[in-house]
């Protein structure tokens, strides 16, 4: 009803996860989210369609994908080197044959690569240290299609995994829990750049502050809600709070109080 050609429609989905679970969203999920946080504050005309219990989850500031996007342009320099690195710092996943949302191959002079927010992967076919082509690419078939001329590359995750990021998260970390860190999974993962099954119930430790959705919102934005979303705003927090006390005493996998 409200999608037309004139007027953007951006689902902001749930993570599908309940409160503290032990694995992490869909990679298409975490797309479809940072896609919507990308689009939303240069939003000009449009409409944002969340539930309350997302509403309610504290996201990443706005500054983290403002300081972690990046694009590609065909005729730029690029060092395969460093592309790597920014694509690790990113959260993307070096693969074999790239299939889905935040992976990466690379064979020789050609990068394979299916950002977060975009519907098809890209090659990228290098001459020399400059990008030749960018084509879009089937990744059932593998096989190259139209030629395009730049591709945005969101992060791969809600959070940073740069090194500076990982350090903020182990800094917050022992700042929080008390006991030897070295004997949780989850410290032991993230220090080693991995990203730990239902990290994202840890995002806080990543920032020095949270925001949430109304902080992307430009500010004419209209609010509409339906059905009650008190009543299901005070049903969500109960299910957090009777989860949170269901799991907090996990010595080796310390858990974030609901607020």
């Amino acid at each position: 009803f409200f999608g037309n050609d004139s007027m953007q429609l951006l689902p902001f989905p749930d993570w599908e996860a309940l409160p503290y679970d032990h694995f992490s969203p869909h990679q298409d999920i975490i797309s479809d989210r940072l896609a919507a946080l990308y689009r939303i504050p240069n939003l000009k005309k449009g409409a944002i369609v969340t539930t309350v219990a997302t509403l309610m989850h504290r996201i990443s500031p706005r500054t983290y994908l403002d300081g972690h996007h990046f694009i590609l342009k065909v005729g730029e320099a690029l060092s395969i080197d460093i592309l790597r690195t920014k694509l690790a710092g990113a959260g993307y996943q070096s693969v074999s044959q790239v299939r889905e949302h935040g992976e990466f191959a690379i064979r020789g002079s050609i990068i394979d690569l299916y950002p977060m927010g975009s519907n098809t992967p890209f090659r990228i076919d290098l001459f020399d240290n400059e990008v030749d082509s960018i084509r879009l690419f089937s990744p059932d078939t593998q096989r190259s299609l139209d030629k395009i001329d730049e591709i945005r590359l969101l992060p791969a995750k809600e959070f940073p995994m740069t090194d500076d990021g990982i350090e903020h998260f182990r800094s917050a970390w022992r700042g929080l829990f008390a006991g030897n860190p070295l004997k949780s999974p989850v410290y032991q993962d993230i220090s080693d750049g991995l990203c730990s099954p239902g990290i994202e119930y840890y995002l806080p430790l990543f920032f020095e502050k949270t925001e949430t959705l109304f902080d992307y919102l430009p500010a004419n934005a209209l609010i509409v809600t339906i059905d009650h979303p008190e009543a299901h705003a005070t049903e969500f927090w109960r299910e957090v709070s009777m989860r949170y006390e269901q799991m907090r005493h996990d010595i080796s996998r310390p858990i974030l109080p609901p607020e």
